[in-house]
């Protein structure tokens, strides 16, 4: 049972934060580029962008390969492994898997859904594994190392891709679809779970990287339901925001403003300890968030896709893919402020507030060391 804990915490604790920084420092930062580049007309930004992100899935695989302790080799050749697995996918007829393993749409017919973050994951941690079986085990390391680690990542891409292609294409329609018809519920509980992920130690980053890709907005586009699709993308800011901005604003007795720092522009895990001797801390970013999801989806219809909405305020990311999914007016800058720092900072004080003089919550139990 330890050993298997173990394996989990190595798999989807640290590979998916590792994969997280991968796509931070390629994806998410080309993001920001490019919507500096559309705001000031500055041509070098969206070149820049452009390179960055089409370093997306090497970037993933080094930084993956380097947190599961890979040998030089094995990480570097992780880069192609993070590339070929990052584009590869599968092409999708009317819900059906019509082409398998193709890095392109081949057919008139149907859209090419690449597997993402979410294939890469995968087929790097399988690369890197088999790869350091034969890692410094023989005089010719130089070649056996690079081509069993390509060979096995090729072999896990052409197998695992399509499939988690599939995967994500019905997890996206069923998104998009529910939050088209339903923005309402949808607006709690997509804003509600995405905030709890970024809280936990995983990466709703990466998550939300495999959930609202390009491919999946694609597929939403073809079934009429982008809408919902974008809608839920600002759902999921308005959660991250909501954890991120509540623990910083409703724990500043404690942690006075290296606390709205660290928190409010790094990250709501700092609470993870805390949380694990007082589950009920949890409580007032969760409700608060509960009320910003619907708000985002109904009344402000703030939109938000790939990475960028499960980054929340963190280096103010969840902000910047808002204003680069939604068309700019009045009202979108009016619910960026409410729904990203004002209502969750407001709510959750209020919540904890009133939680501390019913002692439910105590001077000390959202103290950060």
């Amino acid at each position: 049972m330890a050993k298997f804990k173990n394996l989990m915490h190595r798999y989807f604790i640290d590979a998916m934060g590792a994969m997280a920084l991968g796509l931070f420092a390629s994806l998410l930062i080309g993001t920001i580029f490019d919507t500096v580049g559309k705001y000031t007309g500055i041509e070098i930004f969206n070149l820049i962008a452009t390179y960055a992100k089409s370093a997306t899935g090497m970037a993933i695989g080094v930084a993956i390969a380097h947190r599961l302790s890979a040998h030089p080799l094995v990480m570097f050749s992780c880069a192609a492994v993070g590339a070929m697995s990052n584009a590869m996918g599968a092409i999708i007829t009317d819900g059906a898997l019509t082409a398998w393993a193709v890095t392109s749409n081949t057919s008139a017919s149907g859209i090419f859904y690449s597997a993402g973050p979410a294939g890469a994951f995968f087929a790097v941690i399988i690369a890197s594994e088999i790869g350091m079986l034969v890692s410094k085990k023989t005089k010719v390391d130089i070649l056996v190392t690079p081509v069993v680690t390509l060979l096995v990542g090729f072999a896990a891409s052409w197998l695992l891709c399509p499939l988690v292609s599939y995967i994500m294409y019905y997890l996206g329609v069923f998104i998009s679809t529910a939050t088209t018809f339903q923005p309402l519920i949808m607006g709690v509980v997509v804003s509600v779970v995405v905030g709890i992920i970024l809280t936990l130690p995983i990466s709703s980053a990466a998550i939300c990287a495999m959930i609202f890709s390009s491919s999946a907005l694609e597929a939403a586009i073809l079934s009429g339901t982008d809408e919902g699709f974008l809608l839920a993308g600002g759902a999921a800011v308005a959660g991250c925001c909501a954890q991120m901005v509540g623990f910083a604003v409703s724990s500043f007795r404690e942690n006075k403003w290296s606390g709205i720092i660290s928190q409010g522009l790094g990250t709501s895990m700092l609470q993870m300890g805390n949380i694990c001797k007082k589950p009920i801390i949890w409580l007032p970013p969760t409700l608060a968030s509960a009320i910003t999801g619907p708000l985002s989806t109904m009344v402000f219809k703030l939109k938000c896709q790939g990475v960028s909405a499960g980054m929340g305020t963190c280096g103010l990311v969840g902000p910047i893919g808002v204003i680069d999914s939604t068309p700019s007016s009045p009202m979108m800058w009016i619910g960026l402020v409410l729904i990203c720092i004002v209502l969750p900072a407001a709510l959750s004080l209020l919540f904890s507030e009133i939680m501390r003089k019913l002692g439910w919550i105590k001077y000390g139990d959202m103290a950060l060391e």
